[in-house]
């Protein structure tokens, strides 16, 4: 092992004997990813427990915003276009990738300015953005919207199924908390600052660092946590200063403000949480697929035997679900968080047998 790794590891040990039994929540799912791949719980000591929260945007997205968007193809002029991984993402029985098997236009992009290029080059077609994601793609979206207010674009819309961090962690530890700190996601921090988790310190009184994506990064947020339990302290101390700065990006967040405003939204496995979601303002509501379509759905009994709202909520992990592994795979998944790559049972269905840490 890297003498430099080592020196961390065992600074992390040292502080870990001055402490009982730890829980330590990564919020993103990219997070969960490099735990997983790097093998980091493998090294920690015993006493620290590292569990994924609601941080993967494909895994939360509702079953009701999913149905709600498979009812837009009843219309034969309509194509919905999405990003890849929500194509797998079940609703009942259904999912946006067996609506296209059976000859729905059903398109995935890489770019949300896809749409609207799809939507200038077809006239006579409908093109329907299915937008998740946190404050991270939330300004993307935000600028396919201004674009086509500026091109006159009349056959796009978007339905958003955008939400945002704060209030989920708020509705997740306000009441009760059996998690003692958070590694806080690089992605989104990028765009709110660091000051958009000092909540985490001042008003749930937790320990909070935001943290890259490398092995290091991740033991290094780790120790810092550490260090602050030992010495009681609740703190959200920033270790990722290259990308995240003080007060973020305030560009994409004038972005976001200009196009969105709150709104409640409903959290697959958590339910329906107030003001943590983004809906399109009266500005830019012409574009509002909700506004423009009767929408007719009925939502579908998830599978009994999926805990995917309890890995959400750090209760349980992958293996503890009947599922995992057999009838449940990134192939043929049952549940939301084996799909998308950054979903807690996708991580540990593809890193579990070998993880890389030997790479160190």
């Amino acid at each position: 092992m890297n003498s430099e790794y080592k020196s961390i590891i065992d600074r992390i040990f040292a502080l870990s004997e001055q402490l009982g039994n730890i829980s330590i929540m990564e919020v993103c799912g990219t997070h969960t990813a490099s735990i997983y791949k790097y093998g980091i719980s493998d090294v920690l000591p015993k006493n620290i427990e590292l569990l994924s929260g609601p941080g993967c945007p494909v895994c939360v997205t509702s079953q009701i915003d999913i149905e709600k968007v498979i009812s837009l193809l009843r219309y034969e002029s309509v194509t919905v276009c999405c990003f890849g991984d929500m194509l797998r993402v079940p609703a009942g029985d259904n999912s946006l990738y067996k609506m296209r098997e059976n000859g729905y236009d059903v398109r995935i992009i890489t770019s949300p300015l896809d749409v609207l290029n799809l939507a200038q080059q077809n006239p006579n077609r409908i093109f329907v953005f299915f937008a998740v994601g946190f404050e991270t793609t939330a300004p993307l979206t935000a600028a396919l919207l201004e674009s086509a207010k500026e091109a006159g674009t009349s056959n796009l819309f978007v339905y958003s199924a955008h939400k945002t961090m704060p209030n989920v962690l708020r509705a997740l530890f306000s009441q009760s908390n059996e998690i003692d700190a958070l590694i806080c996601p690089g992605h989104v921090s990028a765009i709110t600052g660091r000051r958009g988790f000092e909540f985490v310190a001042h008003e749930l009184n937790m320990p909070a660092v935001i943290a890259g994506f490398g092995a290091k990064d991740i033991l290094i947020a780790i120790y810092y946590i550490l260090k602050m339990l030992t010495a009681n302290e609740a703190k959200c101390i920033n270790a990722y200063p290259s990308v995240v700065r003080e007060e973020g990006n305030t560009i994409a967040q004038s972005l976001i403000s200009k196009v969105f405003e709150p709104s409640g939204a409903y959290w697959r496995g958590i339910g329906y949480i107030e003001n943590s979601g983004l809906k399109i303002n009266s500005e830019y509501s012409e574009f509002d697929a909700e506004q423009h379509f009767e929408m007719l759905y009925q939502e579908a009994n998830e599978n009994a035997a999926c805990i995917c709202g309890e890995i959400l909520t750090a209760k349980k992990k992958p293996t503890d679900c009947a599922l995992f592994g057999t009838v449940c795979t990134p192939y043929s998944p049952v549940g939301a968080c084996m799909v998308s790559s950054e979903g807690n049972c996708a991580s540990y269905y593809k890193y579990w047998k070998e993880a890389s840490w030997l790479i160190l």
